[in-house]
């Protein structure tokens, strides 16, 4: 094979249902629908944490959360750690980042060799010009607790902006000259559909006509595991009414479309500029959104709204077409797998393992189809791990016996908890050992601890680092408003 060029299209909290080719007809997604017709869908594939920043540097590493001791969206990674990026630079390739990182810290890099687009957590203001990223919208609208459902609707925020920047600078790249140098790797990152859930009103009022409120079976909050109750009732998503659900549903399916006509048009321009041919594609997301799903919002849990990802390949010609596969694989294997398409050095002592063997449908006989994925983000909420390991998934939350066992062929929906089965006990002790195996909630905890405390020093009593312009991103003004609604 020649060596491609690679472009790396990367959402913020796209759930794996609502997209219309996994199953969902009530939202519009023409363009990733196209993209998985013409490529190679995963079905089971699962993020390395279900938070941003973990997930994202496990995603560049290719390594666990307790391999780089990143575990929390205030962890930063040690910039001697290598990534993708880097091995992909070192073989000859130009690496380019345009918008979304999420990098915490100042190495805004990581193996990039040059930045399109700042990132929209890094968004500068001239001297006395400074001005709230989100305006008059509230800032826990981008959190994890019921907050972020109440204030939902119809309007305008920055967060589409940031993704219309990012869109048009990845068509400027791929309409330049450059583009027809070989070779370039492109990551393409997305806000969308990530909260506060606001969407364009005539995308609000499509879906709010039309979409559901998930509905919750008899008992369900009473059987759950006591640390999934414990974190429902913190983040207070029982005091929400079926209206605020109603509305948020809508918004967040609006922001779906609204990201699919984004990657749509960067597609467009791909093969405008007669480069489709040439340029092996991958469609992903950070980590997954419940909206409403078992009663919860955002991420940060490990159903499989949250920690399930989606996940396209294509390059025509080379890998096959509209084929889903069913071995289970991470973001961690991105990497592996990119490095290998482009011919270039594997990096060692990684976890991911390429999955090119299922793109040529030659397949792999010696996959383990196994996958973790590791959490410690939130205050109150204790390090916990999973492991999928085919039709299973466990998950063990650190100073609690008792783990949640799911069989995910039976009942993908995750509502029969068979932690407490007897007829289960085998297979829930051998995964609860082989979660636990190499990993230590303690050492997570008394690390997150040691990081705290050294932010903490810093902050304060060093001057802050120079900061290249085109590691930011500058807010547009008057972007940020929310229509109301009656009561």
């Amino acid at each position: 094979m020649d060596r491609p060029n690679l472009l790396i299209l990367m959402a913020d909290q796209q759930s794996p249902h609502i997209l219309r080719h996994a199953g969902d007809h009530l939202v519009r997604t023409p363009h990733l629908d196209r993209l998985a017709e013409e490529g190679v869908r995963f079905t089971s594939a699962y993020c390395g944490s279900p938070l941003c920043v973990p997930s994202r540097m496990t995603f560049l590493t290719a390594r666990h959360c307790s391999d780089i001791e990143v575990w929390s969206n205030g962890c930063v990674l040690d910039s001697a750690i290598p990534t993708f990026a880097g091995a992909l630079a070192a073989s000859g390739y130009e690496t380019l980042l345009c918008g979304r990182m999420h990098f915490a810290g100042p190495d805004q890099r990581h193996g990039f060799t040059r930045r399109l687009l700042g990132d929209i957590g890094q968004a500068r203001y001239a001297p006395g010009q400074e001005r709230s990223l989100l305006g008059e919208i509230p800032r826990e609208t981008t959190g994890q607790t019921a907050s972020a459902v109440r204030t939902a609707g119809a309007g305008s925020s920055s967060y589409l902006a940031y993704d219309d920047a990012v869109t048009v600078a990845a068509i400027e790249f791929l309409r330049s000259a450059e583009a027809t140098n070989d070779p370039w790797a492109m990551v393409v990152g997305f806000l969308l559909p990530h909260c506060p859930f606001v969407c364009p009103p005539d995308l609000f009022d499509y879906y709010y006509e039309r979409v559901t409120v998930p509905e919750l079976p008899t008992g369900h909050l009473e059987s759950l595991h006591p640390v999934m109750r414990a974190s429902y009732e913190r983040r207070e998503f029982a005091s929400l009414t079926n209206e605020q659900i109603r509305v948020a549903r809508a918004a967040y399916y609006g922001l779906v479309e609204y990201h699919d006509r984004r990657c749509g048009e960067v597609l467009a321009a791909l093969a405008s500029a007669g480069l489709a041919d040439r340029t092996a594609v991958v469609y992903l997301s950070d980590h997954g959104e419940m909206a409403g799903e078992h009663g919860l919002w955002t991420k940060s849990n490990f159903y499989e709204g949250s920690v399930n990802v989606p996940m396209i390949w294509r390059w025509p010609g080379e890998f096959e077409r509209n084929a889903a596969v069913a071995a289970v694989a991470s973001l961690l294997d991105v990497g592996p797998t990119l490095l290998e398409i482009a011919g270039a050095r594997p990096m060692a002592g990684v976890a991911g393992r390429s999955l090119l063997p299922f793109l040529t449908a030659s397949g792999d006989p010696d996959w383990p189809d196994e996958t973790f994925s590791e959490y410690c983000g939130l205050v109150g909420d204790p390090p916990a791990r999973m492991i999928r390991q085919r039709q299973w998934k466990l998950i063990h939350h650190h100073g609690c016996d008792e783990a949640q066992l799911f069989e995910l062929s039976s009942d993908p929906g995750e509502w029969n908890d068979l932690r407490d089965c007897p007829e289960h006990t085998s297979i829930r002790d051998q995964l609860h050992v082989r979660v636990r195996r190499d990993w230590d909630g303690e050492r997570v905890q008394a690390a997150m601890g040691e990081q705290e405390a050294r932010r903490a020093a810093v902050i304060g009593h060093a001057a802050a680092p120079p900061e290249a312009a085109e590691d930011h991103w500058d807010l547009p003004a008057d972007v940020n408003w929310l229509a109301p609604r009656e009561g």
